[in-house]
């Protein structure tokens, strides 16, 4: 599976939406994957707020993420002046065509710093081709199947790592990634993860 040229290119910075973090947090291999690819990663404060306030359901995410920007291995950002705007343009307006603050303030930040916005909803992938389709972007499946990944932890443990963020993390899988995902973690496995779609876990029972 090939991914985004934008995470084969070492200088690219690359930005995390709030799922992307939790779906990292729950693979059990954050630090180890970041920490394996040569790219600057970063979120954006939107992001950090949203993720705080999960803890409020008991979710640890935030305290993961707070632990790698300590450790230097995530930097926090904020929006400047044009960043703000592509922001306010993606959360004002009808729900249908709107998004959510995080969603938004990562694509913002990506449109602005010229870097990859790693998203996996697929309403905020349609609203960010749609408006933006010079935009080189990414999804966490991306980052499991990159070579260097792959090569540094071999196939099954990333499988084992996939399995935990579709359980754990609830990951979504864009439809054009599923089939591999479904290779790798083996169908029985596969038809345990509600996050993906009913009919593709039925196809695997």
């Amino acid at each position: 599976m090939n991914c985004q040229s934008s995470l084969d290119d070492p200088s690219a910075l690359i930005i995390f939406d709030a799922s992307v973090v939790i779906n990292l947090n729950a693979s059990g291999l954050f630090a180890e994957l970041l920490s394996t690819l040569p790219n600057k990663f970063t979120v954006v404060e939107e992001v950090k707020l949203e993720l705080e306030q999960g803890r409020r359901n008991g979710h640890n995410d935030a305290d993961a993420l707070n632990r790698l920007i300590s450790d230097g291995l995530i930097d926090l950002i904020g929006l400047g002046e044009a960043g703000q705007n592509h922001f306010l343009a993606m959360v004002s307006g009808p729900a249908a065509d709107t998004l959510d603050d995080g969603e938004a303030a990562t694509i913002a930040c990506a449109l602005e710093r010229k870097a990859c916005p790693v998203i996996d909803e697929r309403k905020a992938n349609k609203i960010c081709d749609a408006r933006h389709p010079s935009l080189m972007k990414a999804c966490t499946t991306d980052l499991f199947f990159h070579e260097s990944v792959l090569k540094a932890f071999g196939q099954d443990r990333i499988a084992d790592a996939v399995f935990n963020a579709l359980t754990r993390g609830r990951m979504r899988v864009l439809e054009q990634h599923r089939d591999a995902i479904v290779r790798l973690i083996g169908a029985e496995r596969a038809a345990q993860c509600h996050s993906l779609p009913k009919q593709a876990r039925l196809l695997c029972q």
